[in-house]
């Protein structure tokens, strides 16, 4: 790999590990990327993986050193989500893929506007009745699915399903959704390894930078400055829904 593309394929890694771990759409920029170095989409698609799985953990490892200890609330959500996520992986896409990108993207919006116009929910979790709370189990099955097949934007729908039905507040449910996209994509990554679809070098370097953006953004998050993360959230939603529409 030339210098010039291995800086920009770290540089990518470190904000989109930055954008995953308080918020999500870090895929949305680095398939572009993966395909601009010359990979097919399934390709792009299997290498990603490497890097989402290694920020991930780098993720979780730091919420540790912050104290966030979830492991035992987790552990429930991973298993549904791996579940999921190895259906998906597997699953071939039937639905107009320009269709599905809308039905997503409105989604999104959906949720940008939440996060603007229902800050408390953010800061302090939902106050649904715990005997409701077994529906973020069949989200999270959906969620994993989704994340099995594509990636791109689980992270936002992981934050959805984890605040508004599961109830917890904004660090606790992005220590958990890193968890949990580190043990789903274990089951994924492992696939597209057997169809030979990784590329090491690049997803290697990939991985690089965005174990550098983990890191970062996990401090960020452990700030409990949840007013910038809402902002930051919002933004990168933006961004998202954009490239889902156009």
């Amino acid at each position: 790999m030339e210098i010039l593309l291995f800086i920009l394929t770290y540089a990518v890694g470190v904000l989109t590990g930055f954008m995953n771990v308080i918020g999500g759409g870090g895929s949305i920029l680095t398939l572009p990327l993966l395909t601009f170095l010359g990979l097919s989409i399934g390709a792009a698609n299997g290498t990603n993986r490497v890097s989402i799985l290694l920020q991930n953990i780098a993720s979780t490892y730091q919420f540790r050193k912050g104290k966030v200890y979830i492991l035992k609330t987790a552990l429930p959500f991973a298993i549904i989500a791996s579940l999921g996520a190895i259906a998906g992986t597997f699953f071939v896409v039937s639905i107009n893929q320009e269709i599905l990108k809308k039905i997503i993207g409105v989604i999104l919006i959906i949720m940008g506007l939440f996060i603007v116009f229902e800050p408390r929910v953010w800061e302090s979790g939902s106050n649904m009745p715990k005997k409701l709370r077994w529906t973020s189990y069949i989200a999270i099955f959906a969620i994993g699915f989704y994340g099995g097949f594509l990636q791109a934007g689980v992270g936002f729908f992981f934050i959805a399903a984890l605040t508004f039905l599961g109830g917890f507040d904004i660090v606790k449910t992005n220590a958990i959704k890193v968890l949990v996209i580190a043990s789903y994509t274990i089951f994924s990554l492992a696939i597209f390894v057997s169809k030979g679809m990784v590329n090491w070098p690049i997803g290697i370097t990939l991985s690089l930078g965005s174990m550098t953006g983990a890191y970062f953004g996990t401090k960020f998050t452990l700030l409990k400055n949840v007013k910038w993360i809402r902002y930051v959230l919002f933004g990168a939603i933006l961004v998202s829904v954009i490239n889902f529409f156009i």
